[in-house]
């Protein structure tokens, strides 16, 4: 009798833990056959989030998705992601991946220059990117991946410049830095290309949070703006951005999202999104790691022209702006593919972008 409640207890704790074990994901993902049964691994994907976290709406989310996608398109890949809570994670987690013999690992952010760079020198064997960043020198085992952030920034200004009824605009930024003024000055510039056209004065307030993980300070800064005139604003900056969002649905006002179409956070408020399209530029990396393609040892630049930044030409884009709007921003979106309209990426290019429309 004894035994048989021993063994009873052993059976009923082996079901708990391999329930557990099905509920404890640490974001692996293997490709599955039309089968359904699960191909050996022979290729290995990871990538390493910033501290915004893999569920930022931004483009830590967009990296999962296209490595993801990857995965089920390419049998016996296997993709996961690890998070970051802060940035003393960054090493030990791009270090996790390369001595678990990782084909190749991603570093999803700027923030990790320092990190992978030096990761990438100790695991010379292994393949590693990063997203918004370029190294110089930059080791033979690593990518380095830019947006021309500047060119959708751009068009995201041109729109806000063309539905603001106050004529007083937003702009919230995260951290300063190299990536970020390519949002701003884009931005700036394309209100300053719309106002020329209108024939009128718009005013950009400009504000930073430094922080990208703060949503409630985003809120904090969108409630300031708002209530100084602004009607429509602009943030890139990860999880501020959200607080951003927030307060525009609370105060039923306009805004407009970053990395993603953030149209499904506020349908009703969010006018258009600078989309960085990196759900397809991992994927096309990793496709080309797959094939044995010698893709490190320098820096690949997407803009408007590659299809790697843009804005969203939906039904709910074409509901929120209006045709008419949207016409004029794809004449302009022309225009800076055909090298007619090159956006500012910086305070000094802005600067010389400025006399230019005098």
């Amino acid at each position: 009798m004894k035994k048989k409640k021993t063994l009873s207890i052993i059976t009923s704790l082996t079901i708990v833990v391999l329930l557990l074990a099905g509920c404890g994901s640490t974001g692996a993902t293997p490709n599955a056959s039309s089968s359904g049964s699960t191909p050996k691994t022979t290729f290995k994907d990871g990538m390493v989030t910033d501290i915004g976290g893999v569920n930022d709406q931004s483009f830590n989310q967009g990296a999962w998705t296209g490595l993801q996608k990857f995965g089920q398109e390419n049998p016996g890949v296997q993709v996961k992601y690890l998070e970051s809570t802060q940035s003393s994670d960054y090493s030990s987690n791009l270090n996790q991946f390369s001595s678990n013999n990782y084909n190749l690992v991603w570093a999803i952010g700027y923030l990790m220059a320092d990190a992978v760079t030096a990761s990438a020198k100790a695991y010379p064997k292994v393949n590693f990117a990063i997203i918004d960043d370029s190294i110089t020198p930059t080791p033979d085992n690593l990518s380095c991946v830019l947006f021309r952030a500047q060119e959708s920034s751009f068009e995201v200004g041109y729109m806000a410049a063309l539905k603001t009824k106050t004529d007083k605009v937003g702009f919230i930024g995260g951290v300063t830095g190299t990536v970020i003024d390519e949002f701003e000055y884009g931005f700036r510039a394309g209100v300053a290309y719309g106002a020329k056209e209108l024939g009128k004065n718009i005013a950009v307030n400009v504000q930073y949070a430094n922080s990208f993980s703060d949503a409630s300070l985003g809120k904090a800064i969108a409630q300031n703006m708002y209530a100084q005139g602004a009607d429509i604003i602009f943030a890139a900056a990860g999880n501020v951005g959200q607080g951003m969002i927030t307060e525009a649905k609370a105060e039923n006002k306009l805004c407009e999202g970053v990395d993603m179409d953030q149209s499904g956070l506020a349908p009703n408020n969010v006018l258009t999104s600078a989309m960085k399209n990196v759900n397809d530029v991992v994927g096309l990396i990793s496709k080309d790691v797959l094939d044995g393609k010698k893709v490190g040892g320098k820096t690949i630049s997407y803009g408007l022209k590659e299809g790697g930044v843009g804005i969203p030409y939906t039904d709910q884009a074409i509901k929120m702006a209006g045709q008419d709007v949207i016409t004029k921003v794809k004449a302009v979106q022309q225009e800076i593919i055909d090298g007619k309209i090159i956006p500012p990426s910086n305070k000094a290019t802005y600067t010389t972008y400025l006399d230019s429309l005098k």
